[in-house]
């Protein structure tokens, strides 16, 4: 029999075929200073910028990352918007124009008082290097592979001190057991 999903509580039996189709396209983050956080999420975590969307009358902008796995963006400018809203793990990044002008600016990361939004995810395939690379750039920890109780897992911080968990997938087949 083929896995469909875990059975618990609230857990619905069935899909509603109304449902077909839908995709996980993307999760949105405010940033302060989009040259700070493209730089990060582009050199750092090797991101591509597939769409910049400005919105001059309400004073944003929308950049959209996405990290490829095959498929080669449209060059036009609309079919690359329609297609970056097609896909899957997308990551939006959200400024609001003058934030970075201003040096008392914080957005809030979720994780402090209250809590709410808890961090995003970045499987790779060594995490041993990944944490090389991360030293060799100088980013901020929040949790090394190798401290607290959940070993080989680790949680760094964006510019805006958003958590990035970072794993390695085959080294946490026996996570939760």
């Amino acid at each position: 029999m083929t896995f469909r999903t875990e059975n618990l509580p609230g857990v619905s039996p069935t899909t509603p075929e109304q449902t077909r189709g839908f995709v996980f396209n993307h999760s949105m983050l405010r940033i302060k200073d989009p040259e700070v956080s493209l730089d990060f999420y582009t050199r750092i975590m090797g991101m591509l910028v597939l769409r910049k969307l400005d919105f001059p009358e309400m004073k944003f902008s929308l950049y959209f990352l996405h990290r490829q796995s095959g498929d080669t963006p449209p060059s036009d400018e609309g079919e690359r918007t329609a297609w970056t809203f097609s896909q899957r793990g997308i990551l939006e990044l959200t400024h609001n124009w003058g934030t970075e002008s201003d040096p008392d600016f914080k957005y809030h990361d979720g994780n402090a008082q209250p809590q709410g939004f808890g961090h995003i995810c970045f499987s790779v395939p060594d995490l041993a290097a990944a944490v090389s690379w991360f030293d060799e750039n100088q980013v901020t920890y929040v949790k090394r592979p190798d401290q607290g109780k959940m070993k080989d897992v680790a949680f760094i911080k964006d510019p805006d001190g958003y958590w990035i968990e970072i794993v390695q997938p085959d080294l946490l087949m026996n996570l939760g057991r």
